[in-house]
């Protein structure tokens, strides 16, 4: 811990990030397909909600999860991927504490929001394979919209103490990130205070949300193969599993960009801190972008209402 007597005496009340701090050449480059990238989220999931709210075919349960699912990542991607750009064009570096802190608390519960809601769309097609003459009972527009509270509400509490934790240190000497974004241990490092306690809340949070939501969809879809695999009859099977193909393909894209952020993050010694920069910005971005895109192109509800809307548009 630095003592007090090495800190300035001007406390921080703006930040400076500062993308690929060995290779700022890069974000020239980068700015033309992250930019693509983040159009194409905004106007997949935009396109998406818009189709589930004026499609009446589309107003079950189900899509209410996916729309939770869109408006999530489209809050996600508002929130990183702007700044993230502004900086790449137009050099705009600065950010203030408050805003900071902000984002770092949607990042912090936004990630945990998708991995709950993931779990929940998880447990509804469980009750469609598995018990299908009680799903209507089951899933109706009331869980939905408890399921919806309970996931805004438990990943908002439990990860706040992250950027209030943060936010309490004193801020009395460097203020450059090396970082796009405002990474809890990224600012962190910068106070004079220990953040020991901090690191570990946000590992024992991050881990105890992520891990409990991921052992529930493997129980889940244990229980929906189980049960699959005893169908008698020809194609029962398939046509069961083809119901949960489009879920599994967006929770394998999300596990396993998180796996890679993780793991790079574990040998952060090994790999340059250039590219756990980069990852961290694609995790925000990448899966935003592909989902509305999973769902459009495997749902044949979804894709007829969209090339309903796209008629009405013409």
């Amino acid at each position: 811990m630095t003592s007090s007597s090495n800190c300035s005496t001007a406390p921080v009340s703006e930040f400076l990030l500062i993308c690929f701090p060995h290779y700022q050449s890069w974000q020239h480059w980068l700015s033309l397909p992250l930019s693509l990238l983040f159009l194409l989220a905004m106007g997949a999931n935009t396109t998406l909600l818009i189709t589930i709210r004026l499609e009446a075919s589309l107003h079950e349960p189900m899509y209410y999860l996916l729309s939770l699912l869109s408006l999530l990542d489209i809050v996600l991607c508002l929130t990183v991927i702007p700044k993230v750009l502004a900086i790449f064009w137009f050099d705009l570096r600065s950010i203030s504490f408050s805003a900071c802190f902000l984002q770092m608390f949607i990042m912090n519960s936004f990630l945990p929001m998708e991995s709950c809601t993931f779990m929940v769309m998880a447990y509804d097609r469980y009750v469609a394979i598995c018990h299908p003459l009680r799903y209507s009972s089951i899933i109706t527009n009331q869980f939905v919209a408890k399921a919806s509270v309970f996931i805004v509400t438990r990943n908002a509490l439990l990860t706040a103490p992250i950027p209030i934790l943060t936010a309490q240190l004193r801020y009395c000497g460097k203020n450059v990130i090396e970082n796009c974004i405002c990474a809890n241990l990224s600012v962190s490092r910068l106070s004079c205070d220990n953040f020991t306690l901090n690191r570990i809340y946000q590992f024992v949070a991050g881990w105890t949300l992520l891990g409990s939501d991921f052992i529930l969809i493997f129980l889940s879809y244990t229980f929906i193969l189980r049960t699959v695999l005893r169908f008698k009859a020809e194609g029962a099977a398939v046509k069961a599993l083809s119901t949960c193909g489009s879920h599994f393909i967006l929770i394998l894209f999300f596990s396993t960009i998180l796996l890679v952020v993780v793991l790079t993050n574990v040998a952060r010694k090994r790999v340059p801190m250039d590219i756990l920069i980069l990852l961290n910005v694609l995790h925000h971005l990448i899966p935003p972008a592909l989902n509305p895109i999973v769902y459009g192109v495997r749902t044949k509800e979804i894709k007829q209402g969209i090339q309903k809307l796209l008629h009405r548009a013409m």
